[in-house]
């Protein structure tokens, strides 16, 4: 018996990077999963290579996690589909980094509304279903940036710190109706499509060094010597879906290979 068999998962953000390896891992697990993004195609790529390469089933969903007809509209295709929801994974989340006194306010605003609105329209709309089922989990992918202040990532921080809260706040509501929330806190994705495509160049033009600097300058903060993967935080995601974490709620679990520990 997989850990998640015949469990029912949405995952946002899950058209690429973490959330479709996420995505791929829960099917692995045993879980029907609806592959959510707010770029439709990516989600249905994702969802037919989940379907050609296990034996689960997998539909895709256009959704924009700020709108909250969407949220509602993607939780209720996902119960007519499938009958119930066991997990949602609240992994949509942007990134947008300028220092405090050039951060346009409009880009600051669209990280909250995303990162921090997003998962707690996420968490609503499964919350509903979940509390009438007396079951459920709910996880928000969170990042070590929501236990210690990012420097030049003022909106992400505050986005991520929320989430903290938004999380153990949201667990006491769903306590006595047997539902969990918990989140969690990866460490730098080294090898993620958000690096490889974007932060590197940013931060070697930032501070004067090669892309191959950058990389080792973040290594070199990292106890364990490397950078966070995919499995590494799919590891804990199913964990906190399985009833292996029956007891556990309301936590924000690190994941950054010593990086962080509070």
């Amino acid at each position: 018996m997989r850990t998640l068999e015949d469990r029912i998962a949405i995952v946002t953000g899950a058209g690429q990077g973490l959330g479709a390896a996420l995505a791929q891992r829960l099917a692995r697990e045993g879980a029907h999963v609806i592959v959510a993004d707010i770029v439709a195609e990516n989600a249905a790529k994702v969802a037919a290579e989940i379907a050609a390469t296990t034996d689960r089933r997998a539909i895709s969903v256009r959704v924009d996690v700020t709108k909250e007809d969407q949220v509602e509209s993607l939780v209720k295709q996902a119960v007519e589909t499938f009958g119930r929801l066991d997990i949602m994974v609240s992994n949509a989340g942007i990134l947008k980094a300028f220092d405090i006194t050039e951060f346009p306010a409009d880009a600051w605003r669209q990280v909250i509304e995303v990162n921090l609105v997003g998962y707690f329209l996420c968490a609503k709309a499964a919350a509903k279903v979940m509390v009438e089922q007396k079951s459920g989990a709910i996880i928000q992918i969170n990042s070590k940036s929501g236990k210690k202040g990012s420097f030049r990532n003022s909106a992400y921080a505050a986005s991520k710190f929320g989430g903290v809260g938004l999380t153990q706040s949201v667990a006491l509501d769903l306590a006595p109706f047997g539902v969990r929330v918990n989140a969690v806190c990866p460490g730098n994705l080294l090898d993620s499509p958000l690096w490889q495509d974007s932060l590197y160049e940013q931060y070697a033009r930032r501070l004067g060094i090669t892309k191959e600097q950058v990389r080792q300058k973040y290594l070199d903060q990292v106890p364990m010597g490397r950078g966070c993967t995919y499995d590494d935080v799919a590891n804990v995601v199913v964990f906190l879906a399985s009833d292996q974490s029956s007891y556990m709620t309301g936590q924000a679990i690190n994941v950054t290979g010593g990086q962080e520990m509070r």
